[in-house]
């Protein structure tokens, strides 16, 4: 008997993205805007990765962390935007279960490398701030990409792992998602018999693999201020801080969006509220990141400066005037 009720379980063999269909008034203003941030945030994160690779005064432990976590970004926007789009553009919200496994490993495996990577970034500013002359030797170059294939690594296994468990269900009815991409979350919630074992590692994994680099960038933070407040000249605080302002507030849109939608009630009348927070870490992240660290750093601003001469330059060479 328990034999047939698991094979008629298996009918399932798609879900239904919700998304924004509840919204159907604004269909074309959310194709328009979810198309100008992912075109932003591809060209925005790709120049970065671009600058930091040629030019040569980039080529340091910050610059080659942000060089990562411009990638991951161009990679994160890629698993969530263009299905996202195609589902506006064409109005199926149609996804197979394994096309919803594929999307969730993505998304997981780079979010969860994200955590690592932000964490990186925060150890290499303490190092920076608070032990200027040990710097050279702990950040060198074989421990930068270590640190960097390190995050990557764990990202990828956070994920894996969850999915070794959840691969293992089998999905009922309904088969919608009241979300724009396949989260675990209301995954969970489709498939049959007893989650109490998914949920059980879901939160395990969370606490293993998100908690430790959350708590690594607190602590980093927390005596990088401590240093800073102890420096006697404003202009010197000034000059501090000015070094990793830009990545504490991509650190605290990252993390604080993320854990107000994993931390709320999960009440229906939540649901809207979660979903536009979910937006913020899925989408809103991979857009500020160029801008905040282009519009804020100044030799970032300094490296796409020589680039634009330097393109200009050989554009009048190539077409000299007659």
């Amino acid at each position: 008997m328990a034999d047939t009720d698991r094979r008629n379980q298996t009918a399932i063999k798609q879900f239904i993205l919700l998304g924004f269909g509840d919204l159907p008034d604004l269909q074309i203003l959310l194709i328009l805007l979810f198309l100008v941030i992912y075109m932003i945030t591809i060209a925005g994160n790709t120049l970065i990765v671009v600058l930091v690779v040629t030019d040569r005064h980039l080529h340091t432990p910050m610059y080659f962390f942000l060089g990562n976590l411009s990638c991951l970004e161009t990679c994160y926007s890629s698993t969530i935007l263009p299905r996202l789009l195609a589902g506006l553009l064409t109005g199926d919200r149609t996804i197979s279960v394994s096309g919803c496994l594929t999307q969730l490993f993505f998304f997981g495996a780079m979010a969860s490398t994200e955590c690592y990577l932000l964490a990186v970034m925060s150890y290499d500013r303490y190092l920076a701030i608070c032990k200027p002359l040990h710097y050279v030797s702990l950040m060198s170059t074989r421990v930068c990409l270590q640190l960097a294939a390190g995050s990557w690594l764990n990202g990828g296994l956070a994920i894996v792992l969850f999915l070794v468990v959840i691969s293992q269900f089998v999905f009922c009815g309904p088969n919608e998602i009241d979300h724009f991409y396949c989260d675990p979350i209301p995954l969970i919630k489709l498939s049959c018999g007893d989650t109490q074992l998914i949920i059980l590692v879901d939160f395990i994994l969370a606490c293993v693999f998100t908690l430790p680099p959350f708590l690594l960038t607190l602590t980093s933070y927390a005596c990088i201020i401590t240093t800073i407040l102890r420096i006697p000249s404003t202009s010197g605080r000034q000059k501090a801080f000015s070094t990793c302002s830009s990545h504490l507030i991509v650190v605290i849109i990252f993390y604080g969006a993320l854990m107000v939608v994993y931390m709320l009630p999960k009440l229906d009348s939540l649901r809207v509220l979660k979903k536009v927070l979910s937006l913020c870490y899925t989408v809103l992240t991979p857009l500020v990141n160029p801008l905040i660290y282009s519009l804020r750093n100044r030799e970032v601003k300094e490296a796409l400066g020589k680039a634009f001469r330097k393109d200009l330059a050989a554009r009048n060479t190539e077409n000299p005037r007659s």
